[in-house]
């Protein structure tokens, strides 16, 4: 019994010193890790706003990472001033374009043959796993045939260090901006109501408001592409400098989590995210320094899904007085769906 109470206070302590226990953990883990994971739950949050059951986010963060260190392999040549000046906001750009293009795969899919979201964008998260698995062995592998990876990008084609001395990158102030744009935008713009009515009820949208419910979807699809596509972008120039087997460890997946932890708000987005990236970094800490598998952290971030899907269950069952608001919207694909036949 003392032995394992022990062994819970060493994997508890070796946790925190992963996460929290330090700024450097702070900055250098829990920061870095949250970085993707608020884009990708941006992304997730805007596309389920819309009534868009975008589930594609880790195919989309893939895409994105592919065509960074593709685009980023142009500039390897050019000088470092222009490395950083115009390759990098290139495979940026680049990388949001591959992620919008592969999310629009199953937006066409879902407007020309009524192919659901749900299914066609799981189906192309695994596509997009193999493609890089092919890729990273094959046309992009570095020159030694070695490793299963591309060549390492120079520095001049690293994002900056938000802190100094620290692994922090300016990948997550971009990701709080995106998520501040992104507020805004919803709350306080004509696309960001038609986003909104749309999920909100299709039928009602289309009907009463007169909106384009096909155009807000197929845009919805777009938007929440690029932004997982950033995100791949992102933690190429950011963290890893090459893509690889395995670059994400599910990043698009625990998006979900984290989107719907937030209510699908973009500014809690924020907060989600860095929650999630704590998890994550004390899970590697217990792992690296207790021997502790990961793994027990991923079925703490399933049991959160759980909790955060009985919790709106029980709410739309059962509505307070005056009326509550609802976690997300799931009839509102059907819905879209039935508007646009």
């Amino acid at each position: 019994m003392v032995a394992e109470t022990a062994s819970i206070a060493q994997a508890l302590g070796a946790f925190w010193r992963g996460s929290l226990g330090s700024e450097y953990a702070i900055v250098s883990a829990t920061l870095v890790r949250a970085t993707p994971l608020i884009l990708t739950g941006l992304a997730v949050a805007i596309a389920f706003r819309a009534g868009v059951l975008n589930i594609g986010a880790e195919g989309q963060f893939l895409a994105g990472a592919t065509a960074a260190t593709v685009f980023a392999g142009f500039a390897t040549t050019w000088p470092p001033i222009a490395q950083s000046a115009i390759g990098l906001p290139l495979a940026l750009c680049g990388g949001a374009a591959a992620g919008a293009a592969w999310s629009g795969i199953a937006a066409w899919l879902r407007q020309r043959f009524g192919v659901l979201e749900v299914i066609s964008t799981i189906m192309l998260n695994f596509i997009a796993v193999e493609a890089v698995a092919y890729l990273v062995r094959g046309p992009l592998q570095e020159p030694s045939r070695v490793y299963p990876q591309t060549p390492s990008l120079p520095s001049g084609l690293h994002l900056a260090t938000l802190v100094p001395h620290s692994r922090l990158h300016i990948g997550f102030a971009l990701a709080v901006v995106a998520a501040v744009l992104a507020w805004w935008m919803i709350r306080e713009t004509a696309s960001g109501f038609r986003l909104r009515a749309t999920g909100a009820n299709a039928l009602a949208a289309a009907s009463a408001g007169q909106i384009d419910v096909r155009a807000a979807t197929v845009r919805a699809f777009l938007v929440s592409g690029a932004i997982a596509g950033l995100a791949g972008a992102v933690e190429v120039t950011g963290v890893t400098y090459a893509l690889y087997e395995n670059i994400s460890p599910g990043y698009g997946y625990t998006a979900i989590a984290v989107a719907l932890l937030a209510n699908l708000d973009p500014l809690a987005v924020i907060a989600s995210g860095v929650f999630f990236g704590a998890l994550e970094a004390g899970a590697a800490g217990m792992q690296r320094d207790a021997g502790v598998p990961s793994v027990v952290v991923s079925a703490i971030e399933a049991s959160i899904i759980l909790v955060i899907l009985a919790v709106a269950a029980v709410r739309s069952r059962w509505p307070a007085p005056g009326g509550t608001r609802r976690l997300f919207a799931p009839a509102a694909g059907a819905e879209t769906r039935a508007s646009t036949r």
